[in-house]
C-alpha cells in the first residue's frame, strides 16, 4: 500500500538562533509557528570560532532530541546565523569571530551533527517567521521586517517568499551607516529622548519606503516593546506594526527554512 505523503511530513523541526552572546534552540511546530516546550539556551562561546560554535550547536540539538516532541533523527536542523549567507557560506561575520568569513557554515554544522543542517541569515529567519505565522501573514506584495537592536537587521518578503540578504541597516543616514544612528543601541549610547529617536527613525524609514514601496513594515527587536513611545511620532504612508513572534522568531524561522529547503513542507 502506498504511503500517505502528508502523514509522512514532519510536523516539527529543530531551529537554533545563533547570536553574539547566546545560542538558543527549540522544537518548532511547523503548522502553528510556535515552540513546543521551553527554549534551551547556552552562552555563545568566546572566542566564537567555527569549531566552538559547532560544538555548542551540537549540545543544543542533543538536548532537544531527548524530548518526547523531538522530530525524527534524520530531520534537517535549521540555524539562524548573524552573517550574509550565500549558498550556505558566510560572507560576513556580525558579532561572531571573523574566522567565519567565507566559511562553509552548512558543511561545518552538517559534519559536526551528522545530519543535514541548513543556514539562514538571522534577520531573514525572523522575517520569514513573521510572514508565515505572524504580523505579515497573508500580506501580498512587499513586506519589510526591520529589527532594531545592536544593529539594524532587515528581511524582504514578496507574497510571503523570502528574498534573502537585504542589508538595509547599511544604508546611509546622516553620512553614516544607518545602524550606527538609528538602531536601539544608538539610542541608548547617545541617551536620545524618544522624540529625537523617532525623528531618526522617520528619516530612515521614509528613505526605505521611497526605495521599495512596501505594503507593510514589521518592526522587531527588543525596542518593539516600547513602540508606543516612538511610532505615534512617525508619519509614513506604509502601515507599521510590531512583530508578533518576538524573541522566538529566529528559532521558528530557522526551523521553517530548513523544512522548506528540503521540501518537507510547502
Amino acid at each position: 500500500m502506498a504511503k500517505d505523503k502528508k502523514k509522512d511530513q514532519p510536523k516539527t523541526a529543530i531551529g537554533v538562533d545563533i547570536g553574539g552572546t547566546g545560542m538558543k534552540g527549540g522544537i518548532v511546530d511547523l503548522k502553528k509557528g510556535k515552540l513546543i516546550g521551553d527554549r534551551f539556551r547556552i552562552p555563545t562561546p568566546n572566542p566564537s570560532t567555527p569549531e566552538a560554535v559547532a560544538d555548542v550547536l551540537g549540545q543544543i540539538v542533543d538536548e532537544l532530541m531527548k524530548r518526547d516532541e523531538a522530530p525524527s533523527a534524520d530531520t534537517p536542523v535549521g540555524a539562524a546565523f548573524p552573517a550574509i549567507i550565500d549558498d550556505g557560506v558566510a560572507r560576513s561575520a556580525a558579532n561572531v569571530d571573523k574566522s567565519w568569513i567565507d566559511a562553509d557554515v552548512d558543511k561545518i554544522f552538517t559534519e559536526r551533527l551528522g545530519r543535514e543542517v541548513h543556514i539562514i541569515n538571522d534577520a531573514d529567519a525572523a522575517g520569514l517567521a513573521e510572514a508565515r505565522y505572524g504580523a505579515g501573514q497573508d500580506v501580498k506584495g512587499t513586506v519589510l521586517a526591520i529589527t532594531l537592536g545592536t544593529g539594524i537587521g532587515s528581511a524582504m518578503l514578496y507574497d510571503g517568499q523570502l528574498i534573502p540578504n537585504f542589508e538595509l541597516g547599511h544604508l546611509e543616514l546622516d553620512g553614516h551607516g544607518a545602524e550606527t544612528r538609528a538602531s536601539a543601541s544608538a539610542r541608548e549610547r547617545e541617551d536620545l529622548p524618544w522624540d529625537e529617536y523617532a525623528d531618526r527613525l522617520q528619516r530612515y524609514f521614509s528613505h526605505v519606503e521611497f526605495l521599495f514601496s512596501p505594503k507593510l513594515f514589521i518592526i522587531g527587536g527588543g525596542i518593539s516593546k516600547r513602540s508606543d513611545d516612538y511610532l505615534p511620532l512617525m508619519n509614513l504612508r506604509t502601515p507599521v506594526v510590531t512583530a508578533e513572534l518576538k524573541n522566538n522568531a529566529g528559532i521558528v524561522g530557522a526551523g521553517l527554512q530548513a523544512a522548506l529547503h528540503f521540501k518537507l513542507v510547502e
